[in-house]
Parts: structure tokens; C-alpha cells; sequence
């Protein structure tokens, strides 16, 4: 399997798997955002899981922006991580990276 083949892969298990969590979240407590940000933050470790991917969600749009001449540009990959989350995000614009490259190597056999 290639590199481009696993992005992809974890791209779709960065969608389902927290999918699920917020769809058993959502039966529990509805579609209340109130709720859902106390939770992100109703201990220690909630609070620093949600501040590491807040973070670590930052840095990323900003590499996009930085790579926005060479790479994929980056709004797909930011309403991706606003909606699902940085584990779907990030290998989506990996995948997207490895898949412009093998395209223009190709073009240039």
C-alpha cells in the first residue's frame, strides 16, 4: 500500500470515528452547541485535548495558507476541520498533497 493509498484511508477513519462520538453525543444531549463546548472543556484532560486540537488546527491553517502556491488551497481542508475535525483534515490534504505530486510526475514522463 502507498503513502497517498493510507492518507486516504485515515482521512475516512478521521471522518467516521469521530463521527460517531458526536452522533452519540447528539442523541444524548441533542444538537445543543452550549453543551457540546462545556463538554470540551469539563475537566483537565477534556480541556487539554480540546486545546492541543485547537492549536494544533491553527498551525495547520496557517501551513495551508503558507503553502497555498505549490499545494491544494486550503478552504475545503478548513471547512473539513471546522465540521469534522483535524483527523479527517489533515490526511484529506496529505492525500491531496501526495495526489498533485504523483500528477505532475506523471505529466512529466
Amino acid at each position: 500500500m502507498n503513502l497517498k493509498t493510507t492518507y486516504l484511508i485515515f482521512a475516512v477513519l478521521g471522518a467516521l470515528i469521530p463521527l460517531i462520538f458526536f452522533a452519540n453525543f447528539a442523541a444524548d444531549q441533542g444538537l445543543n452547541l452550549v453543551s457540546f463546548v462545556k463538554a470540551l472543556f469539563a475537566n483537565g484532560a477534556a480541556g487539554g485535548f480540546t486545546a492541543d486540537l485547537l492549536i494544533s488546527s491553527f498551525v495547520f491553517w496557517i501551513y495551508m495558507f503558507q503553502q497555498q502556491t505549490s499545494g491544494p488551497k486550503p478552504w475545503i481542508f478548513i471547512a473539513l476541520n471546522l465540521c469534522i475535525g483535524l483527523s479527517c483534515a489533515l490526511p484529506a490534504y496529505l492525500w491531496a498533497v501526495a495526489r498533485t505530486n504523483s500528477q505532475e510526475k506523471a505529466a512529466a514522463i
